[in-house]
Protein backbone atom coordinates (compact mmCIF):
# COMPACT_ATOMS: atom_id res chain seq x y z
CA UNK A 1 0.00 0.00 0.00
CA UNK A 2 1.41 3.53 -0.78
CA UNK A 3 1.44 6.08 1.69
CA UNK A 4 1.45 8.56 -0.97
CA UNK A 5 -1.68 10.95 -1.19
CA UNK A 6 -3.66 10.90 -4.10
CA UNK A 7 -2.91 13.21 -6.90
CA UNK A 8 -5.93 15.23 -6.51
CA UNK A 9 -4.38 16.51 -2.99
CA UNK A 10 -1.17 18.25 -4.41
CA UNK A 11 -2.89 20.69 -6.21
CA UNK A 12 -5.17 21.92 -3.22
CA UNK A 13 -2.71 21.60 -0.94
CA UNK A 14 -0.63 23.93 -3.15
CA UNK A 15 -3.47 26.47 -3.77
CA UNK A 16 -4.31 26.47 0.54
CA UNK A 17 -0.77 27.06 0.53
CA UNK A 18 -1.30 29.92 -1.54
CA UNK A 19 -4.30 31.16 0.36
CA UNK A 20 -2.68 30.91 3.67
CA UNK A 21 0.17 33.42 2.26
CA UNK A 22 -2.21 35.30 0.87
CA UNK A 23 -4.28 36.03 3.97
CA UNK A 24 -2.11 36.59 6.25
CA UNK A 25 -0.41 39.32 3.59
CA UNK A 26 -4.16 41.15 3.53
CA UNK A 27 -4.57 40.84 7.14
CA UNK A 28 -1.56 42.45 8.02
CA UNK A 29 -2.20 45.00 5.14
CA UNK A 30 -5.33 45.96 6.91
CA UNK A 31 -3.86 46.14 10.38
CA UNK A 32 -1.54 48.25 8.40
CA UNK A 33 -3.74 50.88 6.68
CA UNK A 34 -5.00 48.99 3.93
CA UNK A 35 -8.43 47.31 5.02
CA UNK A 36 -9.98 47.33 1.39
CA UNK A 37 -7.94 45.41 -0.73
CA UNK A 38 -8.79 42.04 -2.09
CA UNK A 39 -5.98 39.69 -3.60
CA UNK A 40 -7.31 40.27 -6.68
CA UNK A 41 -6.10 43.84 -6.33
CA UNK A 42 -2.42 42.95 -5.65
CA UNK A 43 -2.54 41.08 -8.95
CA UNK A 44 -4.00 44.73 -11.08
CA UNK A 45 -1.30 46.76 -8.98
CA UNK A 46 1.88 44.35 -9.78
CA UNK A 47 0.49 44.57 -13.51
CA UNK A 48 0.01 48.65 -13.33
CA UNK A 49 4.19 48.57 -12.83
CA UNK A 50 5.61 51.92 -13.93
CA UNK A 51 2.48 52.65 -16.00
CA UNK A 52 0.27 50.75 -18.08
CA UNK A 53 -2.95 51.37 -20.11
CA UNK A 54 -6.70 49.81 -19.97
CA UNK A 55 -5.65 47.45 -23.11
CA UNK A 56 -2.04 46.75 -21.75
CA UNK A 57 -3.78 45.97 -18.22
CA UNK A 58 -6.38 43.74 -19.79
CA UNK A 59 -3.79 41.58 -21.84
CA UNK A 60 -1.56 41.16 -18.82
CA UNK A 61 -4.76 39.98 -16.33
CA UNK A 62 -6.37 37.76 -19.12
CA UNK A 63 -8.99 40.16 -18.67
CA UNK A 64 -11.03 42.45 -21.31
CA UNK A 65 -10.34 46.02 -21.79
CA UNK A 66 -13.82 46.70 -19.82
CA UNK A 67 -13.34 44.63 -17.05
CA UNK A 68 -9.28 46.13 -16.75
CA UNK A 69 -11.18 49.43 -16.98
CA UNK A 70 -13.87 48.38 -13.59
CA UNK A 71 -10.60 47.24 -11.95
CA UNK A 72 -8.50 50.52 -12.75
CA UNK A 73 -12.11 52.40 -11.43
CA UNK A 74 -12.24 50.81 -8.34
CA UNK A 75 -8.58 50.89 -6.84
CA UNK A 76 -8.66 54.83 -8.37
CA UNK A 77 -12.11 55.40 -6.11
CA UNK A 78 -9.54 53.82 -3.00
CA UNK A 79 -6.36 56.06 -4.08
CA UNK A 80 -4.24 53.18 -5.48
CA UNK A 81 -3.86 54.23 -9.00
CA UNK A 82 -4.60 57.34 -11.13
CA UNK A 83 -5.32 57.97 -14.49
CA UNK A 84 -3.08 60.71 -16.58
CA UNK A 85 -2.95 61.87 -20.00
CA UNK A 86 0.19 59.92 -22.45
CA UNK A 87 2.17 62.82 -22.88
CA UNK A 88 2.90 61.13 -26.37
CA UNK A 89 -1.19 60.93 -27.25
CA UNK A 90 -3.76 62.86 -25.00
CA UNK A 91 -6.48 60.36 -26.36
CA UNK A 92 -4.72 57.26 -24.03
CA UNK A 93 -4.85 57.61 -20.29
CA UNK A 94 -1.97 55.53 -18.42
CA UNK A 95 -2.84 53.79 -15.29
CA UNK A 96 -0.08 54.97 -12.82
CA UNK A 97 0.19 53.83 -8.77
CA UNK A 98 -0.17 56.46 -6.50
CA UNK A 99 1.92 56.76 -3.38
CA UNK A 100 -0.69 54.91 -1.84
CA UNK A 101 -0.08 52.02 -4.19
CA UNK A 102 3.49 52.10 -4.07
CA UNK A 103 3.06 51.81 -0.31
CA UNK A 104 0.89 49.11 -0.41
CA UNK A 105 3.37 47.03 -2.39
CA UNK A 106 6.31 48.54 -0.44
CA UNK A 107 4.47 46.79 2.60
CA UNK A 108 3.57 43.72 0.41
CA UNK A 109 6.93 43.05 -0.12
CA UNK A 110 8.05 43.15 3.52
CA UNK A 111 5.19 40.85 4.49
CA UNK A 112 6.02 38.35 2.00
CA UNK A 113 9.76 38.15 3.32
CA UNK A 114 8.28 38.23 7.06
CA UNK A 115 6.57 34.78 5.86
CA UNK A 116 9.10 33.33 3.98
CA UNK A 117 11.16 33.91 7.18
CA UNK A 118 8.50 32.45 9.48
CA UNK A 119 8.35 29.36 6.85
CA UNK A 120 12.34 28.88 7.44
CA UNK A 121 12.05 29.18 11.04
CA UNK A 122 9.06 26.04 10.98
CA UNK A 123 10.21 23.83 8.24
CA UNK A 124 14.02 25.13 7.87
CA UNK A 125 16.16 27.02 5.41
CA UNK A 126 17.02 23.88 3.71
CA UNK A 127 13.82 22.66 3.26
CA UNK A 128 12.11 26.33 2.33
CA UNK A 129 15.09 26.37 -0.40
CA UNK A 130 14.27 22.85 -1.35
CA UNK A 131 10.47 23.35 -2.32
CA UNK A 132 11.52 26.83 -3.80
CA UNK A 133 14.03 25.04 -6.60
CA UNK A 134 11.35 22.41 -6.79
CA UNK A 135 8.81 24.27 -7.99
CA UNK A 136 10.72 26.39 -10.54
CA UNK A 137 11.86 22.85 -11.28
CA UNK A 138 7.83 22.22 -12.67
CA UNK A 139 6.59 25.71 -13.61
CA UNK A 140 7.15 28.06 -16.17
CA UNK A 141 9.95 30.66 -15.94
CA UNK A 142 8.26 33.48 -16.26
CA UNK A 143 7.05 34.60 -12.35
CA UNK A 144 5.42 37.48 -13.36
CA UNK A 145 2.46 35.61 -14.87
CA UNK A 146 -0.53 38.04 -13.92
CA UNK A 147 -3.46 36.14 -15.72
CA UNK A 148 -4.85 34.38 -12.70
CA UNK A 149 -7.86 37.11 -12.65
CA UNK A 150 -8.71 35.84 -16.31
CA UNK A 151 -7.33 32.35 -15.74
CA UNK A 152 -9.78 31.60 -12.77
CA UNK A 153 -12.85 33.47 -14.89
CA UNK A 154 -16.02 34.75 -14.12
CA UNK A 155 -19.61 32.84 -13.71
Amino acid sequence: MSSDAPGFELPLRLFLAFRVIIDELHAELAAQGHPDLRPTHGFVLQAVGPGTTAVELGRSLGVTKQAAGKMVESLERMGYVERTADPADARRKIVRLTARGADCLDRSARIFERIRADWVRRLGADRVRAMERDLREVTPGELWRLDVPGWFGTP
